[in-house]
């Protein structure tokens, strides 16, 4: 019987996985608001520097998770995370008693929220180790990594979620199971901590330009993570540390998702992957001095933004 997934989310991120999905044989619907008319017209176009190009024409394309129909096995969320999304919104008009509610979104502590809404479904959340940008309407640019990481929450790695690590490896890709995905969402963390919001305070330099000018401050972000994760009982690997900082000078210079929401005037994911490191932090009496002037830093350049828009705290 063939899988049916639904993506909540197309953009970058979710279209690539979708169209990714779809070659291995899945029946895939997305929810799509800001490209709906092209996609509508001429379905996605991915330009992958590591997969080659193709096309994906998804099985239903809708606005609003309502609009989708039949029953999913499994609703895929790729939205961002912002105080102005209600992600259980988003989704439970897609959601059945056999429904997998999967995340493959950024932050920490990100799950609780969606555990507690749907307690019946089960929920698999997974990490995106990727480059890639949405370059213009219905087209995106893969250029390099895309390495998933699946799990179930709080912890274990379900036949369900084995199946979904299954498709996705059919369709070219590294996807790998994960009994502690909580422990993985720290592991990701060590890299989005600092260059996400580097990132953006420094005015647009690419990944590789702020590793190769301020690679000591960047290991001092990351050793701040690493010990807060271990205080929240979730040690990671001893190198870590230089296992990012030597991906991150092997990959291709590499505008954040937090630069390019910045650029484009939205809403950053400040809180899920500084605010909600932060507040771990003070849980666990840990001190993290760098992370705690990031997110000072990155709330003031928030507020600049609205204020430019004309809003008000």
């Amino acid at each position: 019987m063939q899988t049916k997934v639904l993506i909540v989310g197309a953009g970058a991120i979710g279209a690539f996985y979708g169209a990714l999905l779809a070659k291995a044989g899945a029946n895939v619907a997305v929810v799509c608001r800001s490209d709906y008319e092209v996609v509508k017209s001429q379905g996605y176009q991915i330009n992958s520097d590591v997969l080659g190009q193709w096309g994906f024409h998804p099985e239903q394309i809708v606005t609003r998770a309502k609009e989708y129909q039949g029953q999913a096995d499994y609703v895929i969320l790729c939205s961002k995370i912002t105080p102005d999304v209600n992600r259980a919104e988003l989704i439970k008009d897609a959601l059945h008693a056999g429904t997998s509610i999967v995340l493959i979104q950024n932050g920490i502590e990100v799950e609780q929220e969606l555990a507690s809404a749907f307690p019946g479904n089960e929920l698999i959340s997974g990490l995106a180790f990727i480059c890639s940008n949405r370059t213009a309407p219905g087209v995106i640019h893969h250029l390099a990594y895309g390495k998933l990481t699946l799990g179930n929450f709080p912890h274990g790695c379900s036949e369900k979620t084995r199946h979904l690590i299954n498709l996705f490896a059919q369709s070219g890709i590294e996807c790998i199971g994960m009994d502690d995905i909580v422990t993985g969402r720290w592991i990701k963390c060590v890299w989005n901590a600092p260059f996400n919001p580097l990132s953006v305070l420094a005015g647009g330099l690419p990944t590789k330009a702020i590793l190769d000018t301020q690679e000591p401050l960047i290991r001092g972000i990351m050793q701040e993570v690493c010990q807060i994760a271990a205080a929240c009982g979730h040690p990671l690997p001893d190198d870590i540390i230089d296992i990012n900082i030597n991906n991150t000078h092997a990959m291709p210079p590499y505008k954040t998702s937090m630069l390019l929401d910045f650029e484009r005037g939205n809403v950053m994911e400040t809180e899920v992957i500084l605010g909600n490191t932060l507040r771990a932090a003070e849980r666990e009496s840990v001190d993290a001095p760098r992370i705690k002037t990031l997110y000072a830093l990155m709330k003031l350049i928030e507020l600049s933004n609205q204020n430019s828009r004309g809003m008000t705290m």
